[in-house]
């Protein structure tokens, strides 16, 4: 694919990216997911997004300044996602279009996002969203799919601010407590009732009431997500009450 027309009137510039496939089972997208690029250089990002070795791609990439690139069209299956899953679904990239966020990434001093990129972000999400009929609570963190690899685009994501524009699910988190919470290591029913309300609310997460390594990457996700104040993995008050208002205030609850 040579070039392509973009599917944003918010797309700045095409650069066709070599990875890309037909969406599986005739899947249309319904999730809008968010990475940040995470390397020292947004031009060294961009080309491994473009090119054929490394076997990534996405669908859009939103630079500091706010320009926005496509690099494979709506229609078609980017790689982005890698090992992940949502609402029980593992090929979540035949379900969703991925954005890359120009930000070097915890490993390089992850630094806030600039206001124009932030304002790019939005716009596009919206465009999106409205075009699609992606729903609030599908937009997500690439960490929210795959907990236990990525943490991106991490706790300095202002997900407050997107769904202060109309893009995304959110409420309030609650205030931090001292309570001690559930940590690893615990098991029991209050262990299964929190997997359980992760889970419905579309985290992969197994039921069988054992706080384990995999519950509470879970949980720092969530956390980084919705709760960043602080992102440890133990299920405070502050952590399940959240959780809790976000399944009440779903617009399919």
């Amino acid at each position: 694919m040579t070039t392509f027309a973009a599917d944003s009137p918010l797309v700045g510039e095409i650069r066709p990216a070599a990875n890309h496939d037909e969406r599986r089972d005739g899947r249309e997208p319904e999730i809008l997911l968010l990475h940040y690029t995470g390397m020292e250089s947004t031009e060294a990002a961009c080309a491994r997004l473009v090119g054929a070795e490394a076997q990534v791609s996405c669908h859009y990439v939103v630079l500091e300044d706010g320009r926005i690139l496509q690099l494979v069209p709506e229609a078609r299956r980017a790689w982005h996602a890698g090992l992940s899953s949502w609402e029980d679904e593992t090929d979540v990239n035949s379900r969703s279009i991925g954005v890359e966020i120009a930000n070097v990434g915890h490993d390089f001093g992850y630094p806030d996002f600039p206001d124009a990129q932030i304002d790019a972000v939005i716009a596009l999400a919206r465009d999106i969203c409205a075009r699609r009929g992606v729903r609030p609570e599908r937009v997500l963190a690439h960490s929210d799919v795959a907990p236990q690899r990525k943490i991106d685009p991490g706790e300095k994501f202002p997900w407050d601010r997107l769904a202060a524009a109309g893009v995304g699910h959110w409420v309030p988190p609650a205030p931090l407590e001292d309570d001690r919470g559930l940590a690893e290591g615990e098991e029991g029913e209050p262990v299964e009732e929190l997997q359980t309300l992760l889970s419905l609310y579309g985290y992969g997460v197994d039921i069988h009431g054992r706080y384990d390594a995999n519950t509470a990457a879970v949980v720092r996700a969530f956390q980084r997500h919705f709760r960043p104040a602080r992102i440890d993995g133990i299920a405070d008050f502050s952590t399940v009450d959240t959780l809790r208002r976000l399944l009440a205030s779903r617009p399919d609850a």
